[in-house]
């Protein structure tokens, strides 16, 4: 199973592989920008941890996970922080 989201500019690519009944494995990568090179092994696909999931929450965890791997890239912008 495969899902692609955009995310501030990258394409996060979500591929679950079912390890039993109703449960995946599952695993990233991130495509676009320019320090495409610094996340995973030039590129490559990042494995989740602690699985296997729900293929809800593979896809949720993974989309998670490559939205942070962005933010470290792009950095953050804290609009609700008070300092």
């Amino acid at each position: 199973m495969y899902r692609m989201i955009e995310y501030r500019g990258f394409e996060i690519h979500v591929e679950l592989s079912q390890s039993a009944q109703d449960l995946y494995e599952a695993t990233f990568q991130i495509k676009g920008g320019h320090n495409l090179h610094i996340v995973g092994a030039r590129g490559g696909r990042i494995p989740l941890h602690h699985g296997p999931y729900t293929r809800r929450w593979a896809y949720l965890i993974a989309e998670v996970a490559g939205q942070a791997a962005v933010d470290v890239l792009l950095g953050t912008v804290a609009a609700d922080c008070d300092s």
